[in-house]
């Protein structure tokens, strides 16, 4: 076996000898998927840059607790500072520092 082989290649090569595998998949592979397509997976949301973005929907259907779609993904270090002062307990002092450093 090389690097020079083909997705399907490898699938289907370890697939052959019992190793658990799929293919990762950009986005248009994704939403082209025939799995994706008939159970009505791809939804677009609002994008806090205007417009809309393609999302994958929960593949979990259940009939009483639909899942509410709220807003798209985060902007890039959109939760910078909540991540780094509330869950990891860096003082603001400390994040202006990093940001100083060019860390973040």
């Amino acid at each position: 076996m090389t690097v020079f082989k083909a997705t399907a290649q490898w699938v289907a090569a370890l697939e052959a000898v019992g190793v658990p595998c799929a293919p990762v998949n950009d986005l248009a592979k994704v939403f082209a998927d025939p799995q994706v397509v008939a159970r009505g997976l791809a939804i677009e949301l609002p994008h806090a840059l205007g417009g809309k973005v393609p999302q994958v929907a929960s593949p979990i259907r259940l009939s009483e607790t639909p899942v509410e779609y709220r807003r798209a993904p985060p902007m890039l270090g959109e939760h910078t500072a909540v991540v780094l002062e509330e869950l990891l307990g860096l003082g603001g002092d400390e994040v202006a520092s990093l940001r100083a450093a060019g860390v973040l």
